[in-house]
Protein backbone atom coordinates (compact mmCIF):
# COMPACT_ATOMS: atom_id res chain seq x y z
CA UNK A 1 0.00 0.00 0.00
CA UNK A 2 1.31 3.46 -0.93
CA UNK A 3 0.59 6.34 1.44
CA UNK A 4 1.06 10.08 1.00
CA UNK A 5 0.08 13.06 3.12
CA UNK A 6 -0.04 16.81 2.87
CA UNK A 7 -0.80 19.54 5.31
CA UNK A 8 -2.12 23.07 5.54
CA UNK A 9 -2.58 25.44 8.43
CA UNK A 10 -4.70 28.37 9.45
CA UNK A 11 -4.87 30.80 12.34
CA UNK A 12 -8.22 31.11 14.06
CA UNK A 13 -9.88 31.63 17.40
CA UNK A 14 -12.58 29.54 19.02
CA UNK A 15 -14.13 28.80 22.38
CA UNK A 16 -15.94 25.85 23.88
CA UNK A 17 -19.30 26.79 25.32
CA UNK A 18 -20.13 25.03 28.62
CA UNK A 19 -16.54 23.82 29.03
CA UNK A 20 -15.29 24.09 32.61
CA UNK A 21 -11.83 25.52 32.10
CA UNK A 22 -9.76 28.02 30.15
CA UNK A 23 -11.04 26.85 26.77
CA UNK A 24 -14.43 28.38 27.54
CA UNK A 25 -12.78 31.74 26.80
CA UNK A 26 -12.03 32.91 23.27
CA UNK A 27 -8.50 31.89 22.40
CA UNK A 28 -6.50 31.26 19.27
CA UNK A 29 -4.52 28.49 17.67
CA UNK A 30 -2.35 27.89 14.67
CA UNK A 31 -4.41 24.93 13.49
CA UNK A 32 -2.49 22.39 11.41
CA UNK A 33 -4.42 19.89 9.29
CA UNK A 34 -2.70 16.77 7.90
CA UNK A 35 -4.56 14.64 5.35
CA UNK A 36 -3.37 11.14 4.47
CA UNK A 37 -4.36 9.24 1.33
CA UNK A 38 -3.37 5.91 -0.14
CA UNK A 39 -3.52 3.63 -3.14
CA UNK A 40 -2.84 -0.03 -3.60
CA UNK A 41 -1.27 0.67 -7.00
CA UNK A 42 0.43 3.71 -8.40
CA UNK A 43 -1.09 5.65 -11.30
CA UNK A 44 -0.29 4.44 -14.80
CA UNK A 45 -1.61 7.54 -16.56
CA UNK A 46 1.33 9.19 -18.34
CA UNK A 47 0.90 12.48 -16.49
CA UNK A 48 0.56 10.84 -13.04
CA UNK A 49 2.67 7.74 -13.62
CA UNK A 50 4.28 6.49 -10.43
CA UNK A 51 2.08 8.60 -8.13
CA UNK A 52 -0.72 7.91 -5.68
CA UNK A 53 -2.21 11.23 -6.73
CA UNK A 54 -0.83 14.61 -7.66
CA UNK A 55 0.39 16.34 -4.50
CA UNK A 56 -0.53 19.64 -6.16
CA UNK A 57 -4.21 18.65 -6.39
CA UNK A 58 -4.33 17.25 -2.86
CA UNK A 59 -2.62 20.33 -1.39
CA UNK A 60 -4.77 22.72 -3.42
CA UNK A 61 -8.01 21.10 -2.25
CA UNK A 62 -6.91 21.06 1.39
CA UNK A 63 -5.72 24.68 1.24
CA UNK A 64 -9.04 25.75 -0.24
CA UNK A 65 -10.95 23.96 2.52
CA UNK A 66 -8.94 25.38 5.44
CA UNK A 67 -8.75 28.91 3.98
CA UNK A 68 -12.40 29.51 4.92
CA UNK A 69 -11.37 29.39 8.61
CA UNK A 70 -8.24 31.55 8.44
CA UNK A 71 -8.31 34.57 10.76
CA UNK A 72 -11.89 34.03 11.86
CA UNK A 73 -13.67 33.33 15.11
CA UNK A 74 -15.03 29.80 14.81
CA UNK A 75 -18.12 29.19 16.86
CA UNK A 76 -20.70 26.46 17.27
CA UNK A 77 -24.20 27.28 16.03
CA UNK A 78 -26.28 28.80 18.84
CA UNK A 79 -23.28 29.33 21.12
CA UNK A 80 -23.11 33.12 20.57
CA UNK A 81 -25.96 35.36 21.59
CA UNK A 82 -27.59 37.13 18.64
CA UNK A 83 -26.75 40.59 20.03
CA UNK A 84 -23.08 39.71 20.47
CA UNK A 85 -22.93 38.19 17.01
CA UNK A 86 -24.48 41.32 15.49
CA UNK A 87 -22.02 43.56 17.33
CA UNK A 88 -19.02 41.52 16.22
CA UNK A 89 -20.19 41.56 12.61
CA UNK A 90 -20.92 45.30 12.80
CA UNK A 91 -17.33 45.85 13.99
CA UNK A 92 -16.05 43.93 10.96
CA UNK A 93 -15.00 40.71 12.67
CA UNK A 94 -14.97 37.55 10.54
CA UNK A 95 -17.09 34.79 12.06
CA UNK A 96 -17.36 31.18 10.94
CA UNK A 97 -20.29 29.16 12.23
CA UNK A 98 -20.01 25.37 12.37
CA UNK A 99 -22.64 22.78 13.22
CA UNK A 100 -20.46 21.07 15.82
CA UNK A 101 -18.43 21.91 18.90
CA UNK A 102 -15.15 23.26 17.45
CA UNK A 103 -12.77 20.72 18.97
CA UNK A 104 -9.78 19.16 17.22
CA UNK A 105 -11.62 15.82 17.34
CA UNK A 106 -14.67 17.16 15.52
CA UNK A 107 -12.53 19.09 13.04
CA UNK A 108 -10.58 15.93 12.15
CA UNK A 109 -13.81 14.20 11.05
CA UNK A 110 -15.00 17.39 9.33
CA UNK A 111 -11.84 17.72 7.21
CA UNK A 112 -11.77 13.97 6.53
CA UNK A 113 -15.30 14.11 5.11
CA UNK A 114 -14.68 17.27 3.07
CA UNK A 115 -11.57 15.84 1.41
CA UNK A 116 -13.32 12.53 0.76
CA UNK A 117 -16.20 14.45 -0.85
CA UNK A 118 -13.64 16.08 -3.15
CA UNK A 119 -12.74 12.63 -4.47
CA UNK A 120 -9.61 11.84 -2.49
CA UNK A 121 -9.00 8.36 -1.09
CA UNK A 122 -8.57 9.72 2.43
CA UNK A 123 -7.21 7.40 5.08
CA UNK A 124 -6.78 9.84 7.93
CA UNK A 125 -7.12 13.43 9.01
CA UNK A 126 -5.19 14.89 11.91
CA UNK A 127 -5.83 18.32 13.37
CA UNK A 128 -3.22 19.93 15.61
CA UNK A 129 -4.24 22.69 18.01
CA UNK A 130 -0.66 23.04 19.21
CA UNK A 131 2.61 21.54 17.95
CA UNK A 132 2.22 18.67 20.45
CA UNK A 133 -1.55 18.15 20.76
CA UNK A 134 -3.67 16.72 17.99
CA UNK A 135 -6.71 14.60 17.28
CA UNK A 136 -7.18 12.33 14.29
CA UNK A 137 -9.96 10.53 12.51
CA UNK A 138 -9.98 7.49 10.24
CA UNK A 139 -12.56 4.93 9.30
CA UNK A 140 -10.28 1.99 10.01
Amino acid sequence: MYNIATEASFDAAHFLKNYKGKCSNIHGHRWRVVIGTRAENLQENVHLEGMVTDFKDLKSDLSEVVETFDHTLIYERDSLGSELKELLLKEGFELTEVGFRPTAENFSKYFYDLMKDRGHNVTSAAVYETPTNYASYSEE
